[in-house]
This record gives C-alpha cells, sequence and structure tokens, in this order.
C-alpha cells in the first residue's frame, strides 16, 4: 500500500489568508490565542487513529509555544516548517525568503529539539512569480517541499506544474510534493481545507484512492482552527472570506476521522523519501 501524505498547517484563526487584510500583524499579539488548544486537539485526533503526520508551522507560533511545538515531536510527528508570520512567498525577494526561512528554522529547532528539513509555502504561494523559491530552499538544505497548488484559484495555484513527486532544481536532491488535486462538478480543487470542509468527503476519498491508482502518494492539509467552531468571528471581513472560513467547522474533526481511517497515512518526509523510490 501507499503510505499518504498526512499534514497540518499550524497558524492561528486570526492568521490566514483571508483575512490578511483585514486583521494587521500589529495586532496579533493583542487577540485571543487558540492556536495551542486546538493544535492539541489535533494531536489527540491523530492518537486515537494511530497516525503520524507533519506539522507545518509558523515561527511566530515555535516563538510564542514552544512547548507545543516540543510535544508534537515528541509523539512521534514531524516538525517542519510553514515560514515565519505567514508570508506569501511572491510578496518577498529571495533575500527575505531566506531570511524568513531562517528565523523559523531557528524558532522551530529550539522549541522541537530536532532539525526541521520539510518545508510548505503559506498559502501555497511558491508559483511562477517565484521561480528562484526552489533553488533558496535547496542553499539552505531543505529535503523537500510541498508548497505547489498544481491547478488555477484566486488565491494561489500554478496550473501548469507537475502533479506528482518531482525535483524542481537540477543538480539537487530538494522534492517538491504538490498537494493532491480533486474534482468536484468538474472542476479542480486541491484535496483538504476549505474544500474538504465544505464538500462531500467523498470527494477526497475518491482523489486520495485516484493518485494511490496513479502510483502516487496523496497529500492531505488541514489547519487546526478547522475544527474550532468556538473562535471569534471577523465581522468585517469581505463576506466569500467569512463563508469559506466559518462554514462547517463543527463537521470537520468527523470528517477527518473517517478519512484517516480510510486510507494509509503518514508523514511529508516519510513520503517523499518513498516517492523517489518509486517508478513514476
Amino acid at each position: 500500500m501507499i503510505t499518504n501524505g498526512l499534514s497540518v498547517d499550524v497558524e492561528d484563526w486570526f492568521q490566514v489568508g483571508a483575512f490578511e487584510n483585514t486583521i494587521s500583524r500589529d495586532d496579533w499579539d493583542s487577540l485571543e490565542h487558540r492556536v495551542e488548544a486546538n493544535t492539541d486537539k489535533v494531536l489527540a485526533l491523530f492518537d486515537a487513529g494511530g497516525v503520524k503526520a507533519t506539522f507545518f508551522t509558523l515561527g511566530w507560533v515555535a516563538e510564542r509555544y514552544p512547548a507545543l511545538i516540543r510535544r508534537i515531536a515528541e509523539a512521534g510527528h514531524e516538525v517542519a516548517s510553514h515560514g515565519w508570520d505567514h508570508r506569501r512567498v511572491f510578496t518577498m525577494g529571495p533575500e527575505q525568503f531566506r531570511a524568513d526561512l531562517a528565523a523559523a528554522r531557528t524558532a522551530l529547532e529550539d522549541a522541537a529539539g530536532v532539525a526541521v528539513t520539510g518545508y510548505r509555502a503559506p498559502s501555497f504561494s511558491i508559483d511562477t512569480r517565484t521561480p528562484w523559491a526552489h533553488e533558496v530552499l535547496a542553499d539552505e538544505g531543505y529535503l523537500y517541499s510541498s508548497s505547489i497548488a498544481p491547478i488555477r484559484h484566486d488565491h494561489y495555484g500554478w496550473p501548469d506544474a507537475p502533479r506528482g513527486a518531482h525535483q524542481p532544481v537540477c543538480g539537487s536532491e530538494l522534492i517538491e510534493l504538490p498537494i493532491t488535486i480533486a474534482r468536484f462538478l468538474g472542476k479542480e480543487i486541491t484535496a483538504g481545507g476549505g474544500f474538504f470542509r465544505l464538500l462531500p468527503s467523498g470527494v477526497t476519498h475518491r482523489a486520495v484512492r485516484r493518485a494511490n491508482h496513479l502510483n502516487r502518494a496523496a497529500i492531505f492539509y488541514f489547519h487546526p482552527w478547522e475544527i474550532d467552531p468556538g473562535q471569534p468571528r471577523v465581522t468585517d471581513a469581505p463576506f466569500k472570506s467569512r463563508l469559506r472560513h466559518y462554514s462547517r467547522l463543527g463537521a470537520m474533526a468527523g470528517k477527518l476521522e473517517k478519512l484517516i481511517a480510510g486510507h494509509r497515512w503518514g508523514r511529508i518526509d516519510q513520503v517523499a523519501a518513498e516517492a523517489m523510490r518509486r517508478p513514476q
């Protein structure tokens, strides 16, 4: 059986891309923080399901909640980087990106006590505007990235990118593992996050099975805030953003339990290692 990649993008409810033009970074520390409690719930859910996963975590979170990062590592999960404070890669230049990577890695490694070798760009923001990003990751010693969504979307997407594991930098062993694509009513969507929460579960289950049929591991993701129906409401955000963010939060945990039980899952570093040994 193919092991599929189970991943969590660890950020708080106010750090998401949907609210980046509504909530200032300067206000983050004054808001109610729920990321630690929500991530602990995710850890309990994974423990009950008997699975290990990768937690792509903001350096900002690791700096404030080092004990949480240590708990993730001690539970046997992978601690990986989600950048420092959720700035999209295409808003930075190469040296800014390098500095962002360094700050996040330092905070994560200091907290976890383990090496960080995996990276996911906030909002899948490695695309045609950032042809240098993978080279920077390779230069910094990352073994893999899971930063591309090979679809068209209003917030992200690189539709012409490969859909399976590949090596984006000539002469480097860096592996890119794009997020898996699902289909719903003729439209391509990502297998995870809001689409998983909002749409029938069968959409994602079929996407996982299809990836495995193509001899690929599926890569699935979600966020801790997605299992938190009690989180604060941002009333002045655009309606579309609020609809995406708050809909069906109460259903998410149950859907995750069934998804975990229905397929074979593991850490992304494990999936990356297996992918390059598997005939494509």
